[in-house]
């Protein structure tokens, strides 16, 4: 994590962040077919189980190794990954998991919209330097109106599943926990970014295992080949592949374009759910993302950058 200014983005940039979007938009599908063989849990704790197993052996490859334990600076790092492992991995994987047990992957998804709403009055508190602007508050305002409406009854046609409300609460939990975890992230000490993805999955793996045999029994789990396909293509890209291609980009481009992924995911989302799994997309729907990405591109100050507020 330097604080050096990175260069501007280049289309070999764009490229990496249309495919970022596209591996994070097509993990809410993945996760519905594992679903069919595994158990919530299970699957989360398989997924990260495998891309500590991938990238921590990489990041000494790398020659980015994970911090000691010898200096107070060393042990504060350490605590920003721990707190990176609970609330970008451990935490939103199980809710959001759990939740597509009981909602569409283009519902969860979409709810994703919502993390950049939440990280706006967060580092306003926690951020020096990250006010709030009127703009800010108005972005927030405007997307805080399509969260409400995403959120409610008529989003998509209610089931006869009486989990499905507490379901949409866990969504949008999650967004709230990647909101926090980007949080810990952004106030770290510098720490190399390799190390820091890899120390965060292994510690969420450590934390996982033992909870995921205590509660469950996942070797009696069988899984088909299609579910262990998409369990595999969960731990290979959208867990270990998408933490590589996100410490490129932070280092060729910077934080601020990488955020630009958080108005990309909501749709391909919601496209992969319709198309390949035959979900309903309603207009209010469609209504609520467009609220949302509208406030998030004027917070931001994508939209009519005209003068600053």
């Amino acid at each position: 994590m330097s604080n050096a200014p990175p260069s501007a983005a280049s289309p070999v940039d764009w490229v990496m962040l249309v495919s970022l979007s596209l591996i994070w938009g097509g993990s809410f599908v993945a996760s519905e077919v594992a679903l069919a063989g595994f158990t919530p849990l299970s699957l989360v704790t398989f997924r990260v189980a495998a891309g500590a197993a991938v990238l921590v052996p990489l990041a000494y490859l790398l020659r980015s190794p994970l911090p000691g334990f010898g200096t107070r600076l060393n042990r504060k790092v350490w605590l920003h990954i721990a707190g990176l492992a609970i609330l970008s991995n451990a935490l939103p994987f199980n809710l959001l998991t759990w939740a597509q047990t009981h909602v569409t992957a283009g519902y969860a998804g979409v709810s994703m919209a919502a993390m950049p709403l939440f990280v706006l009055p967060l580092a306003h508190v926690f951020v020096p330097g990250e006010r709030m602007t009127r703009r800010r508050a108005v972005g927030f305002v405007i997307g805080f109106c399509g969260v409400a409406i995403l959120f409610g009854p008529a989003a998509f046609a209610t089931s006869d599943d009486p989990s499905e409300g507490l379901a949409r609460v866990a969504c949008l939990a999650a967004a709230l926990c990647y909101a926090c975890g980007s949080i810990v992230t952004r106030l770290s000490p510098p720490a190399p970014m390799a190390a820091f993805s890899a120390g965060s999955l292994l510690i969420a793996a450590i934390v996982l295992i033992p909870v995921a045999f205590a509660v469950e029994t996942p070797l009696a789990l069988r899984p088909d080949q299609g579910e262990w396909g998409a369990a595999l293509f969960l731990a290979a890209l959208p867990t270990g592949g998408a933490a590589l291609l996100l410490v490129t980009l932070i280092r060729r481009a910077g934080p601020p374009f990488l955020s630009l992924v958080n108005y990309m995911v909501p749709v391909w989302a919601a496209v992969f759910g319709a198309v390949l799994l035959d979900e309903d997309l309603s207009w209010t729907f469609a209504g609520a993302l467009g609220l949302i990405l509208l406030g998030v591109g004027y917070a931001q100050g994508l939209i009519l950058r005209a003068r600053p507020v």
